[in-house]
Formats: C-alpha cells, sequence, structure tokens
C-alpha cells in the first residue's frame, strides 16, 4: 500500500491543504492559507493534537453526566475534529456543523470521511446567520471556532451575537469560544466584557505567557448561567503537556477591568497573528 500523499485544494475561502502524519498511520493536518486549522487521526478521534482543542475537550468532558449525549452546535467546521471526538465520547449526541466555506466541507467529506451513523449534519451556511434561524433552548453546548485567515470574524464577536448564542442554548447549556490576542488585550477583553453581560458565569483558559502579556496565543472563553467545575478543570489544563491556566471569577473581573461590551456597529475581527505565532516549520 502506498504512503498517503498531501492534497491541495483550492477552496470558497483560501487554499487548504491536507498533509499526512508521518508518524501516525490515518491522522492528517488540515491548513489553509498555510496556517494551521485541524488536527485529525481517523483511528484514534480521541486524540487532541492542538492545546485549544483539548482545552476545549477539557470543558465538554464536564458537561452534565459522563458519557450523556449532547446537543451539540460547532461554529466552524474544519476537518471536524471535536465533532468526531463527541462522536466518540459521547455516542448518541446530535451535533450540527456550520461551516462558511463548502468547499472545504467537501475536501473534508472526501477525504477524511465521517464514520457512519456519527450523528453529524453538516451546514453550508454563515455561522450568525445560522444561529439567528436556529430554535431556542435547542443546544446543549455552542462551540464558536470560527477563523477568516487567521482572524475571528468581526460579526461573531457582538453583543447581539452574544444574546443570540445564549437564546439558541438550553439554561443549564454552556457556550465555548476559542479567540486569539496578546497585550494590552484590546480584542480578548471586550470580549469578556461582551459575554459577561449576556451571561452570569464566566472562565478563560490560556497559557501563563498568554495571559501574562508575553505572547499572542489562543484563549478558550467559556460562558454560561451555571459554575462550571473550575477546579476539575484547573487540574486538567495544568496537567497538560502545555499546561494552562483557568482565570475566573475576582481575578477574571480585574482582567476584564473597564472594557465595554462591543456593538455590532463597533465589532471588529480578532487581531492578525504576528508571523509565525500559528505557523507550522
Amino acid at each position: 500500500m502506498s504512503d498517503p500523499i498531501p492534497v491541495l485544494r483550492t477552496t470558497d475561502h483560501g487554499t487548504a491543504k491536507l498533509m499526512p502524519d508521518v508518524d501516525r498511520e490515518r491522522a492528517w493536518l488540515l491548513t489553509v492559507d498555510g496556517a494551521p486549522q485541524s488536527y485529525v487521526d481517523l483511528d484514534e478521534p480521541t486524540h487532541l493534537e492542538f492545546e485549544y482543542t483539548r482545552r476545549l475537550g477539557y470543558v465538554l468532558d464536564a458537561v452534565g453526566e459522563p458519557g450523556r449525549p449532547l446537543d451539540l452546535v460547532h461554529l466552524g467546521g474544519g476537518a471536524l475534529t471535536l465533532p468526531r471526538y463527541l462522536a466518540a465520547t459521547r455516542p448518541g449526541s446530535r451535533q450540527d456543523v456550520v461551516e462558511a466555506d463548502g468547499k472545504l466541507l467537501e475536501l473534508v467529506a472526501e477525504h477524511l470521511p465521517l464514520p457512519p451513523g456519527a450523528g453529524i449534519a453538516l451546514h453550508h451556511a454563515d455561522a450568525r446567520a445560522w444561529i439567528e434561524a436556529a430554535p431556542d433552548d435547542s443546544a446543549d453546548v455552542l462551540i464558536a471556532d470560527v477563523f477568516g485567515g487567521s482572524r475571528v470574524p468581526a460579526h461573531l464577536t457582538s453583543l447581539a451575537y452574544a444574546r443570540e448564542a445564549e437564546r439558541v442554548l438550553r439554561a443549564d447549556g454552556v457556550y465555548l469560544a476559542n479567540l486569539a490576542d496578546a497585550a494590552p488585550f484590546a480584542f480578548l477583553r471586550p470580549q469578556l466584557a461582551t459575554f459577561g453581560a449576556v451571561f452570569e458565569e464566566l472562565a478563560l483558559i490560556a497559557e501563563p505567557g498568554v495571559l501574562r502579556g508575553r505572547r499572542f496565543g489562543n484563549a478558550v472563553l467559556v460562558a454560561s448561567h451555571h459554575p462550571v467545575d473550575t477546579a476539575a478543570l484547573s487540574r486538567r489544563a495544568a496537567s497538560d503537556a502545555f499546561p494552562a491556566r483557568v482565570e475566573h471569577g475576582t481575578a477574571l473581573r480585574e482582567f476584564v477591568g473597564g472594557a465595554r461590551p462591543v456593538r455590532d456597529e463597533d465589532a471588529v475581527p480578532s487581531p492578525a497573528p504576528p508571523d509565525g505565532a500559528f505557523g507550522i516549520g
């Protein structure tokens, strides 16, 4: 059997490349315009290669009883890493994946097919438009991992968007977002203020070096109306190969400072990462 070879394709929003991992037999890295987007191991869907996906996974593992099926909405599809993870760890879950790049969805479906009966529905649509049309109280978890290139689109950062996300979630639901910023956190702090104006509980998971302003990086936002188990999350995040901190309560309020919620008319994309921030060798 011949070794797998990279796949290159022009999609709606850029140039996507699937590259096989030489160390794992059926594992693939997806990049778009050179920026890593997803890593998938078809034989081991619970393997989460990227640090931020593991942090999202820690929160997902803590929602409700272990193994209980959930209704999830994923804004941003990539190579469907987290939907595959949930299908494996919580069989019977119903998942909707909303991806604006239809040709990317086609590429992933062709080369990295989902297992039969995974319970994952794919939708080619704009994330905010899809959420605005979704029914009230229809999801247990909403995950926003949407990047136009390497930036979170402006229309997914505003107070109006946060209110739509809250409407779609059930009373005990959890909103998760993968964000990226660096000091002085002119994007991240207003995002926390925005979701803090809608949800009663907030937490932020990030590497200490990012939180201290030493470098650009990812931060996972957790928003809900009920407290999450921050002690358990802190233990798992701290024991990761790339340890992270969980900020919440007074420390997080101090981090937000005087930042104000973002209105639609004032919304801007997340900052462009510096050269090499998310690159690959």
